[in-house]
């Protein structure tokens, strides 16, 4: 039997989610918690590898499970895994899923939202979990460079320098900047995305609020393919796994519907 687990997760303390000899990651906790509940190292696959202090708000992965594994209800295993997590991670949830299910490759879209603390003033509850801004941003000049993101391109200029992905055409269903309270949050959604691809976005638009990079030259930056033309990458603390959708639902029983 698959399981399709939903997942959060504080990467605060992680150096990512996919397991490294010598490394706490989130995986390898997964695989301890597995381990535990149901007496076997079963495999344990993740919708996505995100970096060293990224959090996750709906991360899915599978624990594919043998005739050997105890009979524990669906609806039970988010309670029995809780149990041997740490605080800063969480199942949500568990369904069955097809055998031929895979969490990565039968990904619809995903989403990303990166929030911006923008104040002089740090907050204490957002440590680790905002990027502090201090220099007013200018949302309305960075929703116009924003939409310029939208639409199937070739990425490589808002991909890490040295990045070894052959492909680097994605597709970006949408990318907008919201403010609230004192929080700008940086939405993306897409087909996939490379290496830093969000955070590059980020530190981007950051950079055209700041006056550094024309709002309207984005075009032509994803036109050079060229990394140095794009702006920062924004640190890792603020970004989030927001959201993860598949072409179909999945009932209890493990079928599509």
């Amino acid at each position: 039997m698959k399981l399709l687990l939903t997942i959060a997760y504080d990467g605060t303390a992680y150096h990512g989610y996919q397991v490294q000899s010598g490394q706490v990651t989130v995986q390898e906790k997964l695989n301890d918690a597995v381990c535990r509940v149901f007496g076997k190292r079963y495999p344990v696959t993740g919708c996505s590898r995100t970096d060293s202090g990224v959090h996750a708000l709906d991360f899915k992965a599978t624990v594919t499970l043998d005739g050997d594994a105890p009979q524990i209800p669906a609806d039970r295993v988010p309670l029995a895994m809780n149990i041997m997590l740490p605080a800063d991670i969480a199942v949500k949830s568990a369904v069955p899923v097809p055998d031929s299910f895979h969490p990565r490759y039968d990904v619809k879209s995903k989403e990303y939202r990166y929030r911006i603390l923008n104040s002089r003033i740090r907050d204490p509850f957002l440590a680790g979990r905002a990027y502090q801004f201090p220099v007013p941003l200018d949302t309305v000049l960075m929703n116009r460079a924003a939409g310029y993101f939208v639409g199937t391109h070739d990425f490589s200029a808002f991909t890490a320098s040295g990045s070894d992905v052959a492909d680097r055409v994605r597709t970006v269903y949408n990318c907008s900047v919201t403010s609230d309270g004192g929080i700008v949050t940086v939405t993306v959604s897409g087909s996939g995305f490379l290496y830093n691809m969000v955070r590059i976005i980020t530190g981007t638009l950051i950079d055209v609020s700041c006056g550094k990079i024309c709002a309207d030259s984005i075009p032509d930056i994803i036109a050079s393919l060229d990394r140095e033309r794009a702006g920062f990458t924004a640190p890792a603390c603020g970004l989030y796994l927001y959201r993860v959708e598949y072409d179909s639902d999945f009932t209890e029983g493990g079928t599509r519907t």
